[in-house]
Parts: C-alpha cells; sequence; structure tokens
C-alpha cells in the first residue's frame, strides 16, 4: 500500500489514548478514534520507517458490543469522547487492557500486583468543569459555543446535549450562545485575532451544586455587534443566566479579559459581574474553595475513588514527613495530613499553592506546608527530609534531573499517580533502574466515553527491604 490508498479492515485492538490498529496484507495501520471489531473504511495517510497511519472515512460496520443509539446526540462530531457507544462496562475492560499493556514491557509481568481498574461512580454527568470555545461549525456559519469538531482546529461544535456534564452546563451553555448571536457579536478569529469572545468557563460542584461561570473575550469591544456599552451587554448576559431554571445555583458569574494570541483560557483581569470568584466541593470529608483557573480533578466522586486508592497505597503515616510534590491545590496532602506528622506540597503554580493554603486553613489542619515554584528547583531549598512521597505530575510526567533528585532522596516507599500512562511507563524504566521495585498498581477511570484513564503505582525501595 502507498499513501493515498483505500483500505477496509476489521479493527484488532484500540492502543491507549485512541489507536485503533487495522491489519490489512499483513500491514498494521494505526488510524485514530476507531474501535475494537468495527469494520472500517481509511485513507493511508502516512507511511514510513516501517510505520503506517490511516484516516477513519466511515464506519461499515458497528462493532458486536457497540450500542451507537446509546451514545450522545454529539457522538462522533465532537471530539471530546471516544467510547461512548460502548457500553461503560465493556470501556473499562479496554482501559484496563491500555493500562497492563503499557506497564507489562516495563514491569516484568507477575513480578508486581495489577489490581485492575475502578470505575467512576457515574458515568454521565460526571464533569465539575468544561471549557467551551466560541467559534463557528463551518466558515461563516452561525455562532457555535461547545467543543471543537474532530480532527479540527478552527470549527466549533454546539453541545447543549452533552453527556459528560450535568444538564446545568448545557443550559448555561446554550442561553450564552443565544444571547451573543442575537447581539451579533463576533468571535475572535484564530488567523485574524480579531473579535470579541473566546471561551466559556463553567465550574460546577457535585456535593454542593455550586456553579462558577466566566466568560473569557479581549477588549476588542468594537467587535460586540451592539450600540450597547460592554457592561450593558454584560449585565444582559448575567440577567439572562440568572433567569435559567437550574438544579444547582450560582456562586460567582465573572468576566476576564484574555488578549493572548495563544488559544489558552488564561486571565488578564477578571472582574466579578455576581457573587464571588469562588466555590466550594467536598471530598472526602474535606472542604475545598476553587477559584476559575485553579487545578481541582474534573470528576469530583471519580477523584474520591483515586485518592482513596492512592491513600491505601501509601499506607502507614503516623510520625512520618511526607512529600506531595506536583500538589496542585494540595488535595492529597490534606487527604494524608490528618494521619502524618508533616506534610510538605511543592506546586509550579502560584495560585494553586494559594489555594492549597487557604484550604488547608478551612479544614483547620495545621501540619501542612505548601511551597511554590518547580519541583526541580524547590526539593534542594526544603529544610525536612521526607520519608515517604506521593508523585502527582502533569501529563508529561517528570522532568528527568527532577527526577533524579527524587530517587536521592531514598525513601523507602514512593506512590505515583499518572494521568497520561505513557509517561508513567517511562519514568518507571529510570525509577526500577535506580533501585525502586514496582510492588502493585491499579487504574481508576476519572474520564468515562473518553480515552483517558488515571494510574496509581506504588514502589518500594529494594535498597531498604527488610529495614
Amino acid at each position: 500500500m502507498k499513501k493515498g490508498d483505500l483500505f477496509e479492515g476489521i479493527v484488532d485492538v484500540i492502543e491507549f489514548p485512541n489507536k485503533g490498529i487495522v491489519t490489512v496484507d499483513g500491514e498494521r495501520i494505526v488510524v485514530k478514534n476507531a474501535l475494537p471489531g468495527q469494520k472500517i473504511q481509511g485513507v493511508l495517510t502516512k507511511k514510513r520507517k516501517g510505520k503506517s497511519e490511516g484516516r477513519l472515512l466511515t464506519i461499515l460496520e458497528p462493532s458486536p458490543v457497540e450500542r451507537p443509539g446509546e451514545a450522545c446526540e454529539h457522538f462522533g462530531i465532537c471530539g471530546g469522547c471516544v467510547y461512548q457507544s460502548l457500553p461503560y462496562e465493556e470501556q473499562l475492560k479496554i482501559k484496563g487492557s491500555q493500562v497492563k499493556a503499557l506497564l507489562d514491557p516495563v514491569v516484568k509481568p507477575g513480578s508486581y500486583e495489577f489490581q485492575g481498574i475502578k470505575g467512576s461512580p457515574i458515568s454521565d454527568g460526571y464533569r465539575n468543569k468544561m471549557e467551551f470555545s466560541f467559534g463557528d461549525e463551518f466558515k461563516g456559519g452561525p455562532l457555535s459555543l461547545g467543543m471543537h469538531k474532530r480532527g479540527s482546529f478552527y470549527d466549533i461544535v454546539t453541545t447543549p446535549g452533552c453527556r459528560i456534564v450535568h444538564g446545568d452546563f448545557c443550559k448555561i451553555l446554550e442561553s450564552t450562545r443565544a444571547y451573543f448571536a442575537e447581539l451579533g457579536t463576533a468571535f475572535l478569529g484564530k488567523l485574524s485575532h480579531k473579535g470579541y469572545l473566546r471561551h466559556l468557563l463553567v465550574r460546577r460542584a457535585v456535593k454542593t451544586g455550586e456553579i462558577l461561570v466566566d466568560l473569557v473575550t479581549t477588549t476588542q469591544t468594537e467587535y460586540l455587534g451592539t450600540d450597547m456599552q460592554e457592561d450593558q451587554v454584560l449585565e444582559g448576559w448575567k440577567e439572562r443566566l440568572l433567569g435559567l431554571e437550574l438544579e444547582g445555583r450560582f456562586a460567582g458569574i465573572l468576566h476576564t479579559l484574555n488578549d493572548s494570541l495563544a488559544d489558552v483560557v488564561q486571565s488578564d483581569r477578571t472582574d466579578v459581574l455576581y457573587g464571588q470568584d469562588y466555590f466550594y466541593e467536598e471530598l472526602l470529608g474535606l472542604r475545598f474553595r476553587i477559584s476559575p483557573f485553579s487545578f481541582f480533578q474534573t470528576n469530583s466522586l471519580g477523584a474520591e475513588v483515586l485518592y482513596d486508592m492512592a491513600r491505601s497505597y501509601v499506607g502507614e503515616t503516623k510520625e512520618k514527613v511526607v512529600f506531595d510534590l506536583y500538589s496542585g491545590t494540595g488535595t492529597i496532602a490534606q487527604i494524608l495530613a490528618p494521619v502524618a506528622k508533616k506534610v510538605v506540597g511543592v506546586e509550579i503554580v502560584e495560585e494553586a499553592v494559594e489555594a492549597a493554603r487557604m484550604n488547608a486553613k478551612l479544614n483547620g489542619l495545621e501540619n501542612c506546608e505548601f511551597l511554590a515554584g518547580d519541583v526541580l528547583k524547590v526539593i534542594d531549598e526544603i529544610q525536612d527530609k521526607p520519608d515517604l512521597i506521593v508523585l502527582d505530575p502533569p501529563r508529561d510526567g517528570i522532568h528527568p534531573k527532577a527526577l533524579n533528585k527524587i530517587i536521592e532522596f531514598g525513601v523507602e516507599r514512593m506512590v505515583y499517580i499518572s494521568c497520561k500512562p505513557t509517561s508513567l511507563a517511562r519514568d518507571l524504566v529510570v525509577l526500577q533502574e535506580r533501585g525502586y521495585r514496582v510492588e502493585k498498581g491499579g487504574a481508576v477511570d476519572m474520564f468515562p466515553g473518553t480515552g483517558n484513564v488515571e494510574v496509581v503505582i506504588m514502589m518500594r525501595n529494594c535498597g531498604l527491604e527488610g529495614k
């Protein structure tokens, strides 16, 4: 086969996170977003160094286990979900197999206990945060607000029927889109960099029902599409939201200005239009104050499963100093603090560190210390010496130099929480070469319907075994 050729075949397996594998005339072709058991037609898009990739054109026959009619109405068009047409039990089987397939080549099978995968307590409406984008579904089309179309950098699909969020999200999304469509307000063009509307950030606590909404715009008010002043437009939007019938309640309605050229949700300035610029969520008996841009696990109920597993892997902490590296808003640190001598959290995002300190005070925890800075640099400055280390790095894993310094502490046990198992597998090679043995591991499905999964690993220092 050569580039541009059409092919047909049945998908054998899907590798993490969304790589369907089709074998055609003995040739292995990677086709993203194709599910095991589907008969598909594709076109070969890349072929070099013995690796072939294809683009999915059409699904000729669904997988025998698929339930296409039960998927979200936007499934296949929106780029957010991969597995939604599969029963949840089947999704868990696939993700569990993917994680084990990544771990087994770097951790000798049989030398560690793989404890399988735990599902999210709910598989629909589980997300507590969404960053919706303004745009159009096709060039020159009406205003859209939602998710990127699958495979597209430009096109945006309005998603009022999204299944992975609570219905309150969908009402807020559609009300906001309709309001600005009526005004004729322009969205920011990715190439022209002209326009007003950028993103709509919505956060909703599962336990408290509190909602925080943040409209992210540029300062280009000439694209408002109306003779009204900006404050009048924002007041009208706020009143439109407050008039919605929701199950939850608004803790705050915000307006963020962002003139960055990058397509990211960030703040140059944030103004409070209603209420306050934070809300509260509860996790494992603790209470957390969350601001618009602070990190917090997007599946609150799933996070309880994840952190409960991590806590069990950490084990005995009485009279021990625990380092929580890449600590975010300090959730893990605060879960461990009541039964530890001291917990030291390190996080590069200063806003997250401030939130962690505030939350520790809120929960009456006096043995937590949170430091702002890069783990690579900060751990050289910490006076305390750890007995245990918990790692929860970003998707790309741990910087090699930082990993080396972490290993040099020589702690008896380390627990590694990973949101990208391919990065975990890479780091495990180094950890094992330096004397750590993987004792057990398991996965938690924090993101039903999507290709993502969390993994927790417990390692023991071979040089300290028996001590």
